[in-house]
């Protein structure tokens, strides 16, 4: 499932992609993937694409945050999906808090996890 959504984001040009392994770390999920959209317009259409791809492979699907585009949330039961802005995503820096490293940085360990 990582792959589909990595695969996805990466068709929609997202930028600084990261997975985080949440497995023995939460009961939310088992990954949460970050991204982000250079407008509220890729955001909202990253997201729209995602989802489709997620539905066709049978998965409950619900998302919050659609209307306004600055960040949209994905849930598909083990796996979590946040389509920011950059600067939303600066705002509220997700990944420092489950302790990994800056997107940039990040993004290099994704092929690592989804291997």
């Amino acid at each position: 499932m990582v792959e589909t959504v990595v695969g996805s984001l990466d068709d929609d040009k997202a930028e600084d992609v990261t997975v985080i392994d949440l497995r023995g770390r939460s009961s939310i999920a088992d990954h949460m993937v970050i991204a982000s959209g250079r407008s509220q317009r890729q955001v909202g259409a990253m997201a729209d694409h995602l989802m489709e791809k997620l539905k066709q492979l049978g998965l409950p699907v619900s998302v919050e945050g659609m209307q306004q585009g600055d960040w949209v949330l994905i849930d598909a039961g083990d796996i979590v999906v946040h389509l920011f802005r950059p600067e939303v995503r600066s705002f509220y820096n997700l990944e420092r808090m489950w302790g990994v490293p800056a997107a940039s940085k990040a993004a290099e360990k994704v092929g690592a996890l989804i291997a």
